[in-house]
């Protein structure tokens, strides 16, 4: 018997499937609204992070962001591999899936495909955030500040353990060396 779907439609309903997944957060989550990305650039501090294949072994992890030309948003990620004992840092792009004052963006440090990257909490002062991924696998803690206060941290747990997260996972980053890569 033939096969009525041919391969170019079956690679097109993968690619799709693929890249709409990148618009995805959890269930539960909801992306800040009101938004403002120039108050967001600059230099956070990962405070707490699930662990994931591209972050092992990192501590004194930074994400510095910095609007490009084009309106998309540099991405540079780094960190220090504490096995290795070497820096290491990787560039990418983060662009709006919609609104742009709707904290629902997508990141891609590979080329087109992309990951899901969702601001859920910020203070006021943008000084702390919470942002979810795709799915309840990837969360992380933010802060101007190489440490959090305990009542913003309890406050983005239990924002966390509301949407499903089992903050147990999490990994508690040490902050305890000068990042070269930080532009500051």
């Amino acid at each position: 018997m033939k096969n009525k779907h041919s391969i170019p439609s079956i690679l097109t309903i993968a690619a799709i499937a693929v890249l709409s997944s990148c618009a995805s957060m959890p269930k539960k989550a909801k992306p800040v609204a009101d938004f403002q990305v120039k108050r967001y650039l600059g230099t956070w501090y990962e405070i707490a992070r699930f662990d994931f294949r591209f972050e092992k072994n990192l501590d004194n992890t930074t994400a510095q962001y910095s609007l490009k030309e084009n309106g998309t948003v540099k991405v540079l990620n780094s960190g220090y591999n504490y096995k290795t004992k070497k820096w290491k840092s990787a560039t990418g792009t983060a662009k709006f899936r919609g609104d742009e004052h709707i904290a629902a963006l997508k990141v891609s440090f590979f080329g087109p495909f992309y990951a899901g990257y969702n601001v859920i909490a910020i203070n006021s002062n943008y000084q702390y955030a919470l942002v979810a991924g795709k799915s309840l696998d990837y969360l992380w803690i933010l802060s101007r500040e190489k440490s959090i206060p305990d009542e913003v941290k309890n406050n983005y747990l239990k924002i966390a353990r509301d949407l499903g997260y089992d903050t147990t996972r999490l990994i508690w980053v040490k902050q305890d060396q000068k990042n070269p890569n930080l532009s500051e």
